[in-house]
């Protein structure tokens, strides 16, 4: 049975005949191996999951395939779900946790764990490494959103703009802190040079096309409109490119934009971005949960922060 299944899965130290004739057989009666029978017997489901807030968000999308290109090396199949609002939140993190069953791991993505929940998923034995938030009892993966954010308020703010409008995001239900984070850095921004935000400036945005579009309207609908727009990220800042654009408006020469990501047409747009790197964000998430499966967890929970820069093209 053991030189069988080495001689399938062409492990060494099987002789080159003997692996022929085994696999001759196996092609003659059309023998597929069971993965359920295979997990129970070492114990794996040789899955890992995943969870996002938004499945349609170029951010999410671009990380889950860093994800999924670091677990196909290793043999690993994924599990993606989506988390929308709090009550589904609750149920996956505390209710019928399907997951736990049919993943070795999982990856949470900018969705909050409370202490509690942390413990008790812990003491279950779950397996999890977080991006965008920390937990005390698991690995987490962070970006200096403030630090980040506040790169591009200054360089606006270097090119003399002293009225600026930003685009924020708006998924405070799920606990999700990138909006909050990034909107604390650009009024930190704006602080530091004695520059008083307007409230007015602030225009929700819900990180889509179409949000930045909207947001980038009612700015230009006030009787002092910015000057320029820091949008949180580049598909809002796409909308909010495409509504000057229809008013026959340009930047920066009108107003300056800038986005957050990089996205990967930002470079066609001549967007003034700020970079993360969201592929190796994803890849590096991917790498902890896998190392995480061999560890006892007596070790202090890693954590990683991942480093993001200013590309400065045409917008501003």
């Amino acid at each position: 049975m053991a030189t069988v299944s080495r001689a399938l899965r062409d492990l060494p130290n099987v002789a080159p005949s003997t692996r022929e004739r085994v696999q001759r057989v196996a092609q003659q009666l059309d023998y597929v191996a069971n993965p359920s029978a295979a997990s129970l017997a070492v114990g794996r489901t040789g899955s890992i999951a995943a969870v996002v807030p938004m499945l349609d968000s170029w951010y999410f999308a671009k990380a889950v395939a860093g994800i999924e290109a670091v677990l196909k090396e290793s043999n690993f199949d994924l599990l993606l779900y989506a988390v929308t609002n709090e009550r589904e939140r609750l149920q996956f993190v505390t209710g019928r946790t399907d997951w736990l069953r049919r993943s070795d791991g999982l990856i949470m993505f900018d969705i909050r764990l409370s202490d509690d929940e942390s413990k008790r998923l812990e003491a279950n034995g779950a397996k999890i490494v977080t991006i965008g938030t920390c937990s005390p009892s698991f690995p987490s993966l962070m970006l200096d959103e403030v630090t980040a954010t506040r790169a591009a308020v200054d360089h606006l703010v270097a090119k003399g703009h002293r009225r600026i409008g930003v685009i924020t995001g708006d998924a405070e239900d799920l606990g999700y802190r990138v909006p909050i984070l990034r909107l604390e850095g650009f009024r930190q921004g704006l602080e530091a040079v004695g520059i008083e935000q307007d409230p007015e400036l602030e225009i929700p945005g819900g990180f889509s096309t179409e949000g930045g579009r909207e947001a980038m309207a009612d700015l230009l609908k006030l009787d002092d409109p910015p000057t320029a727009v820091f949008a949180m990220s580049d598909e809002m800042a796409f909308g909010a490119l495409d509504q000057m654009r229809s008013q026959g408006l340009c930047a920066p020469d009108d107003i300056a934009v800038v986005g957050f990501d990089d996205n990967d047409v930002s470079e066609l747009f001549g967007l003034t971005t700020v970079r993360q790197d969201v592929d190796t964000i994803g890849a590096t998430a991917a790498r902890m949960i896998l190392a995480s499966l061999g560890n006892s967890g007596s070790d202090e929970p890693e954590r990683v922060l991942s480093k993001t820069s200013l590309i400065i093209r045409r917008t501003a």
